[in-house]
């Protein structure tokens, strides 16, 4: 199988412009309160400089930008109204891209310290350490 990469530039130049069409949409006072919160999700991740899983681990790190960005498009867009859609995406085709939000990279971070406390606690109490030998006390 060859791969086209003028197909795959035309999919990522839409992909693009309708993540710029769910930003406006969340921004539409007719869009539902839980449309918003998928799109704010799918957006911050979207625009964040960081990602959950980062590109360099082999295969997982491009399967997030694979399968995670375009599942929240798909559901952000069935949530949205049709007309609040159409009109977003009016907006984006005559608007600038967005910039990257380091506000997003931060909340992306925030999940992965989370993360790492989660399996910490769960390796200690796991592994039945005392947390005195562990600080030293």
């Amino acid at each position: 199988m060859l791969i086209n990469f003028e197909q795959l530039r035309s999919y990522s130049h839409r992909l693009k412009g309708e993540i710029h069409a769910l930003y406006l949409a969340a921004r539409d006072r007719r869009t539902p309160w839980y449309a918003k919160a998928i799109v704010g999700c799918v957006v911050a991740y979207a625009l964040s400089p960081i990602d959950l899983i980062p590109d360099f681990i082999p295969v997982l790190g491009y399967l997030d930008d694979l399968l995670l960005l375009p599942l929240g498009i798909y559901l952000a867009l069935k949530l949205i109204p049709a007309e609040v859609l159409t009109d977003a995406r009016t907006q984006a085709a005559n608007a600038a891209t967005l910039p990257k939000r380091w506000s997003a990279a931060w909340v992306i971070v925030l999940l992965w310290l989370a993360a790492a406390i989660a399996i910490g606690f769960l390796v200690i109490r796991g592994l039945d350490i005392d947390a005195d030998v562990l600080i030293g006390a």
